[in-house]
């Protein structure tokens, strides 16, 4: 065989080879175009949602920020009403205290003008009752000193 023919032959394997890489080079470029195509249609879903979930996020923070400040408000009210309601019971306690102390003079005081034996009885030797009860005796015997008034005028 001469050497022209070898080299023909050669040449024309290696452009066959060359065309079947271009072929293949060729199919590989077009996937990867479409798959660019899918992947720029990705990103855009992807910068959407991203936007999506950031104004979400302000939002969020927005409100999370209102709710902290009426929040706050309602705490400080609430602590208002909270050392208000202290004064209050504070000064009814001052309150039943006092009527206490009056309406045992007032007992004391009658019962010594009647002669009853449970004049000279000081409060130490009393039963000890709570507040309210007292309160509750203190006004039974108001309303019987007024009965005895009403009854003597």
């Amino acid at each position: 065989m001469p050497f022209g023919m070898i080299m023909e032959t050669l040449v024309a394997v290696l452009l066959a080879v060359t065309i079947g890489y271009c072929v293949v080079l060729n199919w590989r470029l077009k996937r990867l175009h479409a798959d660019r195509d899918e992947l720029r249609h990705m990103v855009a879903d992807l910068v959407g949602a991203t936007n999506l979930a950031d104004a979400a996020i302000k939002e969020l923070k927005a409100t999370a920020i209102e709710a902290d400040l009426t929040l706050t408000a309602r705490l400080e009210e609430a602590e208002r009403f909270g050392i208000q309601l202290a004064n209050h019971v504070q000064a009814g306690h001052s309150v039943m205290e006092r009527i206490t102390k009056i309406m045992s003079a007032v007992k004391n005081s009658k019962l010594a003008e009647f002669g009853e034996p449970e004049a000279a009885k000081t409060e130490a030797e009393a039963p000890k009752v709570d507040g309210p009860t007292r309160v509750r005796n203190a006004l039974a015997q108001l309303v019987a000193r007024d009965r005895i008034k009403g009854a003597a005028a």
